[in-house]
């Protein structure tokens, strides 16, 4: 699953990254995410949350705790190619020129090294027994 049409409401408050909420990886990708973010615009949910299902039930996708869920402009990014639009459309310059970097790179191929850094995040980064709670000025992104 690359992308998919859009579902309408969806996204319609913006651009939207969903995320495996007890993942510490996933977790430090957000707070990488939030500190490099130049707009503010992109919001956040965990895909365990009822919100993140319903909008995935609503595109037509199924819900996978394997990869991160990127959904903007009508179409949902999953697996490599969510992180190099993240990074392309909102991380800073620096960042942004990674994204661009990553997306030279064969989709097929740089999914093979996300699946591997996917099947073992939990064993090499740990995780969780709960989702994340945001903060008070975070909570706001968490709509989803």
């Amino acid at each position: 699953m690359t992308e998919q049409p859009r579902g309408g409401e969806a996204d319609s408050q913006g651009p939207l990254m969903l995320f495996d909420g007890v993942c510490n990886l996933c977790d430090g990708a957000l707070q990488f995410l939030l500190r490099v973010e130049k707009h503010d615009k992109l919001r956040f949910g965990t895909l365990q949350s009822e919100a993140a299902v319903a909008v995935l039930e609503h595109l037509n996708a199924p819900l996978d705790l394997s990869t991160v869920v990127y959904v903007n402009a009508g179409k949902l990014y999953t697996h490599s190619t969510a992180i190099s639009l993240l990074l392309r459309h909102h991380a800073r310059p620096g960042w942004a020129f990674l994204g661009v970097l990553l997306a030279i790179i064969p989709k097929q191929v740089r999914d093979v090294g996300y699946r591997v850094v996917a099947r073992n995040r939990y064993k090499w980064f740990g995780h969780k027994e709960t989702c994340l709670m945001p903060t008070p000025a975070l909570k706001a992104r968490f709509n989803a």
